[in-house]
């Protein structure tokens, strides 16, 4: 488990939400409150979220944005071939890192395990305090009608009151 992130992503129909908080933890020392974890690729068509290591992350980052060009915005595509390169290449393979990655049709969860999983469900979540936003995004996207930026952010906030590696300071990006 990574320390010092949570990213959740919801989606509702075609539009598209993640949010991620801004804390990055070294030990039990908190560095940074206001980190960016959640960017736009391909000129705001996929959105993206890292935990793990944030060299690693950005790393990974400019390497996906290669690939879904490469692979002319597939996203299904473009998350194998990350994947692919990440497991074999020996230095890709000791980054520290898990991503979400979503467009209006999909959701996919990467690992340097070889995982290219599209979760189950509305809702999922990577880091930390992935959990506990899990549960919240989950249980707020079955008993209410609000939007889908409005869960991501309020998963965060709950998860925030929860996991110490978690703050509410939040970025959000939407896909509609």
């Amino acid at each position: 488990m990574f320390n010092g992130t949570t990213i959740v992503c919801v989606r509702d129909g075609s539009k598209v939400a993640m949010a991620g908080d801004g804390q990055v933890t070294l030990g039990s020392q908190v560095i940074k409150s206001g980190a960016r974890k959640v960017r736009t690729l391909l000129h705001g068509k996929i959105l993206t979220g890292f935990a793990g290591s944030t060299a690693d992350a950005m790393t990974l980052l400019e390497k996906f944005e290669n690939c879904l060009e490469q692979e002319k915005g597939d996203l299904m595509r473009g998350a194998v071939k990350l994947v692919r390169e990440w497991r074999l290449d020996k230095a890709l393979r000791r980054l520290e890192a898990m991503m979400l990655a979503a467009n209006s049709e999909m959701t996919l969860l990467l690992s340097g395990a070889g995982d290219v999983l599209e979760p189950e469900g509305d809702v999922a979540a990577i880091g930390s305090g992935s959990g506990y936003a899990l549960a919240a995004g989950r249980a707020l996207r079955a008993a209410t009608d609000l939007p889908a930026d409005e869960i991501a952010k309020r998963a965060i906030e709950i998860a925030s009151e929860i996991c110490i590696y978690t703050n509410n300071n939040i970025t959000l990006e939407v896909l509609a």
